[in-house]
């Protein structure tokens, strides 16, 4: 089919998607093209959406007329990263999609100890250029989770008490706003615009490259999973949030219910178990790690205890092929400041109650390094927080949807009282103003202001969306 008869057949102005061809050097991909249905999978199986076009676009050239096409055709825009959006949010119906996988360049600059990223990339991208280097820029816990949404909503991961959140060592952005120009945004240029892209998401444009800081990280550290069984989680999880809050900051790990996958690494006899784990992650003295270490050790007989020295990467990708994408998620997050053991107590009440093999809670520490950084600074508000709570329903099968769905609201049901708020908007599904308002608290009138300013007609508005003042 040629170019003029697919156009013709898509329902789009025909002489608009021309100009727009000629203009980019990346691909444009029509419901036709044989390319359609694997370009419009993202990580969450659950989302099924059917985009007009989907511009791939390999330069901020083909970023700018893409934007300039959708603002000027008026169709629903959506930027798609590494398409790890829980909510599907990179993906839309019957508009364009900017598709960004494409631009995964990554250059690290060892002197200056500064990390250049397109906006496509993902993590495992990011971890493989640095390493060799002995340098790490605080990420997730999924290498294939893109850099561009982790970052743009706050960005927690094994680093954050060490080093802080994503956006705390974000040094400048280049971007394409909603009017088709091309800006750099850090402390001397575009403050406003800087200080709203740390935490506010994809609300203000598309982020075609980023430059982080990078710090410093050994060859290894110690880390990696403990589990113990669920019996023995009252006793764990109290004595992890105790250690957590009091420790030093090179001792990171993040706590979780989970079902035992019958996958190779695990012995056969903990197979479909349930079982608390925390995923540890020490990047201070590999002398003093076996003496860190003893405490957590004694603190219950552990099931599995896979913790040792590990080279970062290695261990931000552990888990990669068990959540492979496709799986069917469904996401409830808030923010926690105190862990009683009240609600310790409800947590193993519905850890008893994990409906499907991939279902999960997990809790990231976010104090530490992140907490030095004041609530004003940047868009993120939950400097206060201790910790970003998860509870998500995942499984291969649809026809299980229905039951992880409904354990998963009603263990946020239940939570939520005794929660800060708000929610970690890279967690939530697409829930509505009030939430995402609640995730920015005091932040949100700010926010709003630069929307105005920079996207007024809300053309980036498939996100958590900030809506602009009036």
């Amino acid at each position: 089919m040629t170019l003029e008869q697919t156009i013709s057949t898509s329902g789009l102005n025909q002489i608009a998607v021309k100009e727009l061809a000629s203009r980019m050097r990346g691909k444009l991909i029509f419901p036709e093209d044989e390319l359609y249905n694997e370009a419009r999978k993202v990580y969450n199986g659950m989302i099924d959406k059917r985009p007009a076009l989907i511009a791939r676009c390999t330069s901020v050239a083909d970023v700018i007329a893409a934007v300039n096409f959708a603002r000027e055709n008026k169709l629903p825009l959506a930027v798609r990263g590494g398409g790890h959006n829980g909510a599907g949010l990179g993906l839309c119906n019957g508009g364009l999609v900017i598709d960004l996988s494409e631009m995964r360049g990554v250059r690290v600059d060892p002197a200056r100890r500064e990390v250049r990223v397109e906006g496509g990339a993902v993590w495992g991208d990011v971890d493989h250029a640095t390493h060799p280097f002995g340098l790490a820029v605080p990420t997730g816990f999924v290498s294939s989770t893109g850099v561009g949404g982790l970052t743009l909503g706050g960005g927690v991961g094994y680093l954050t008490r060490k080093y802080g959140l994503t956006i705390d060592n974000l040094l400048s952005v280049d971007m394409v706003l909603a009017d088709g120009s091309f800006v750099t945004a850090n402390e001397k240029e575009n403050k406003d615009l800087f200080w709203a892209v740390r935490g506010g998401g994809g609300n203000f444009g598309v982020v075609t490259s980023f430059l982080f800081r990078g710090n410093p990280v050994g060859e290894t550290v110690y880390g990696g999973p403990i589990f113990w069984p669920v019996e023995h989680a009252d006793k764990v999880m109290r004595f992890w949030r105790d250690l957590i809050l009091s420790n030093p900051k090179e001792l990171n790990g993040w706590f979780g219910f989970h079902i035992v996958p019958p996958a190779d690494m695990f012995p056969q006899e903990h197979h479909l178990k349930k079982m608390a784990v925390v995923v540890w992650c020490y990047t201070g003295d590999q002398k003093k790690a076996e003496q860190v270490f003893k405490p957590i050790r004694e603190v219950a007989p552990a099931a599995m205890d896979f913790a040792g020295p590990i080279p970062l990467p290695a261990l931000q990708s552990m888990f990669d092929g068990l959540y492979a994408p496709g799986l069917q998620w469904y996401w409830n997050a808030d923010f926690v400041t105190d862990l009683s053991d009240e609600v310790i107590d409800l947590h193993i009440q519905y850890a008893k109650q994990l409906p499907t093999v991939h279902s999960t809670m997990h809790l990231y520490p976010i104090n530490g390094a992140a907490q030095g950084v004041d609530k004003k600074d940047t868009a993120w508000s939950y400097r206060d927080a201790n910790f970003v709570q998860v509870i998500v329903g995942v499984d291969p099968d649809p026809a299980n949807n229905e039951r992880m769905i409904a354990w998963s609201k009603e263990y946020w049901r239940t939570l939520h009282p005794f929660s800060a708020g708000g929610g970690y908007v890279n967690m939530m599904m697409d829930e509505g103003q009030e939430r995402v308002k609640a995730a920015y608290r005091d932040n949100y009138a700010r926010l709003a202001q630069v929307k105005a300013k920079y996207d007024p007609q809300n053309l980036f508005r498939l996100n958590q969306n900030i809506k602009p003042a009036k």
